[in-house]
């Protein structure tokens, strides 16, 4: 398939979320768009495959003009997408989700679970994505639910062309190469893929050819070789520092206090196993893990949202065990979750609404039980300014923003409250490399003004960038402590369970060339 889009625009009021955008994608073909949180990337997508109706501009399939009336028409055109929010029933089965909305039958409309499960097993073997049909696709990892939505788009009749919007945003390192590899070869069988992103390494490792969007329009088409640094100024329009400048730590009293907590899940397996952690004041300390050895459900224990069996907490030297998280909050206790969909935001409320979330009680937004609407819409007018929200009013449901301007809404609210310790899980899943760098650096400006930080983060080059001290969690236990200069071989290791002192002295002797005896 070759696509073009032909000055493609999509107003919704006054507003144009993208304007005259031109764009091929050759068969075959890797084609990455980049731009910014709220660029327009998603929309574009959006009226690609027909869930939104374009102002005006038109669609060829080579070289043929099509229109879309919903999403229907795209597959059966031969697109394919996998959205950045995924669209999966949760209690339905791998093969259930798959066929859904073209369900296989026999005899008078019955449902045929040996042919969907054929067809997930068909695909699968395919593109080599590995899938249980039967599985309950709530009970997935994150990364394997990626996969059954690829399976889902490549199901169809005749896909040809696959759309994939921020895809890597709640992936780990693991599962993103895996996904790169996927997208290769993918595309050396014939599928013609755009690439949707704002993660530049990612895009140097796989895209053929890359279009920039700046608020709703093409401002450059650069090849994969161009540098970082020349595709995050293109995305962002002023030069971005890539690296996090700071000065070293002066540690104070600690802000956090944990020993021996442990915490069983419903299924009775310990997913804190006799945790240790200190984090003290003027100091990041980066806790690097595979996840799901137990860093969600530590984040959410700090915050009070889980009730460890064991062990005590202490926040500046204060037991909270029985501390609700409002009570922790108003004590100086900071909270980015790493789920913002789930933890971080009610979608349905405005974006002025959740900004105050966990102030609403407080003066001025609230007086005598009453709240004050204009204090509410002042802060959240300045807010949108200082943290670059790309929204059209405050008044704007949180649900309509780019994933990565709703994390800009929780990072707005959690940075401009007075704060002792700050718990930041995930702080720069799906956000763009000119926020990353805003955000970078106000952890930092949070360190030296004596805030606890405890940087919970599953990408080791923002534990690298940013912590003074790194605790490595598996198993639901720290397995070591190490300076932020450590060789990531060593951390790699302890994050699969090696022996801080064996590894430690392995390390030493290659460094000295092998065997001290000779």
């Amino acid at each position: 398939m070759r696509l073009e889009l032909r000055g493609l625009t999509k107003k919704f009021g006054s507003f144009t979320a993208d304007d005259d955008i031109d764009l091929t994608v050759e068969p075959g073909q890797i084609h990455a768009v980049l731009g910014e949180n709220g660029a327009g990337k998603s929309t574009l997508m959006n009226m690609l495959y027909g869930i939104l109706k374009p102002t005006s501009g038109e669609i060829l399939i080579d070289g043929e003009p099509v229109e879309f009336s919903g999403p229907g028409d795209a597959i059966a055109a031969g697109i394919g997408m996998v959205h950045q929010h995924f669209k999966l029933v949760g209690p339905f089965s791998v093969a259930d989700n798959v066929q859904l909305g073209r369900e296989h039958t026999r005899g008078a409309g019955v449902l045929s679970a040996r042919a969907a499960r054929k067809a997930v097993r068909d695909v699968s073997e395919q593109y080599g994505l590995r899938l249980d049909p039967d599985a309950v696709c709530e009970d997935l990892p994150v990364g394997v639910q990626q996969r059954v939505e690829i399976v889902k788009a490549l199901s169809g009749p005749k896909t040809e062309l696959l759309i994939l919007d921020e895809p890597t945003a709640v992936l780990t390192p693991a599962e993103i190469r895996e996904l790169l590899d996927i997208m290769r070869s993918l595309a050396d069988g014939g599928t013609s893929i755009l690439f949707i992103s704002h993660k530049l390494k990612e895009v140097q490792a796989v895209a053929d050819t890359v279009t920039v969007i700046r608020r709703g329009k093409v401002v450059a088409e650069l090849p994969p070789t161009a540098s970082e640094t020349e595709m995050a100024s293109a995305m962002v329009g002023r030069e971005v520092a890539l690296t996090v400048e700071k000065t070293s730590a002066e540690p104070g009293e600690p802000r956090l206090e944990i020993e021996g907590l442990t915490f069983a899940d419903r299924s009775g397996v310990k997913v804190l196993d006799g945790l240790d952690l200190t984090v003290r004041s003027g100091e990041i300390v980066g806790l690097a893990g595979v996840e799901g050895n137990g860093q969600t459900e530590l984040a959410r224990a700090i915050l009070g949202l889980v009730h460890p069996d064991a062990g005590t907490m202490k926040i500046d030297g204060h037991r909270v065990h029985r501390s609700s998280p409002a009570q922790r909050i108003e004590q100086g206790l900071g909270y980015i979750p790493e789920d913002r969909g789930r933890d971080g935001l009610i979608t349905e409320f405005t974006v002025a609404e959740n900004i105050i979330l966990n102030q609403y009680r407080d003066e001025p937004y609230s007086k005598n039980g009453v709240v004050d609407a204009a204090a509410i819409r002042k802060r959240a007018v300045d807010s949108i300014a200082e943290f670059d929200i790309r929204t059209q009013s405050p008044n704007e449901a949180a649900a309509s923003l780019s994933g990565g301007n709703q994390q800009k809404v929780i990072i707005a609210r959690e940075f401009s409250r007075a704060r002792r310790l700050l718990v930041a899980a995930q702080p720069t899943r799906g956000v763009d490399v000119g926020a990353t760098e805003f955000i970078h650096s106000r952890l930092v400006t949070e360190r030296d003004t004596g805030t606890g930080v405890l940087l919970i983060s599953s990408e080791l080059d923002e534990i690298y960038a940013l912590a003074d001290r790194i605790a490595v969690i598996y198993n639901g236990r720290i397995v070591g402590e190490v300076a932020p200069d450590t060789p990531r071989e060593v951390i790699g290791r302890l994050m699969v369970g090696a022996d801080i002192e064996t590894d430690t002295e392995s390390t030493d002797e290659e460094a000295n060339g092998g065997d001290r005896e000779h």
